[in-house]
């Protein structure tokens, strides 16, 4: 588990790191999310994303902000659990946690190449595509969703 936590670095920290790694030549992959249970459909978009470059960058919305987008029975998995999770995927560098609503000043701070998001996002909708030089809309699982697994559960499916 130790490795697992040196992969999940604060914004400060992060930004350091990125900018030592883009001048040893490495190319630098974004995506984001709640990660809120972690499922296959997540899973997809990690490897897709970390094909795309050398190193991927998970930003991941902290408990606080979570709570404001998806309202106030939400995360089901705290920061600390989901950061662990999505760490601990082998398509996964590096995560950090924003409290913002959205990752566009993480985006900013950090810089990376490209920008890698679900297909459920309209290109128009993309936060921080200004600042990369592509985006990329991966397929998604539409048999997965946090949504769909949480009401499964609440019917005692």
């Amino acid at each position: 588990m130790e490795k697992n936590i040196r992969r999940i670095q604060t914004r400060g920290i992060l930004t350091r790191t990125i900018a030592r790694l883009k001048q040893q030549g490495n190319t630098i992959v974004f995506t984001n999310g709640c990660f809120d249970l972690v499922h296959p459909g997540h899973i997809a978009i990690f490897k897709q994303a970390k094909q795309k470059g050398d190193v991927l960058v998970v930003g991941m919305n902290s408990d606080k902000s979570v709570k404001k987008i998806k309202g106030p029975t939400r995360p089901i998995l705290n920061e600390r659990a989901r950061s662990l999770l999505v760490s601990a995927i082998r398509y996964v560098d590096y995560v950090v946690l924003f409290d913002e609503e959205t990752p566009y000043q993480l985006i900013r701070a950090i810089r990376p190449d490209y920008l890698v998001k679900g297909g459920d996002w309209k290109p128009g909708e993309i936060v921080g595509r200004d600042l990369v030089k592509k985006v990329f809309r991966v397929k998604l699982i539409k048999t997965y969703s946090t949504t769909n697994i949480i009401k499964k559960i609440v019917r005692g499916a």
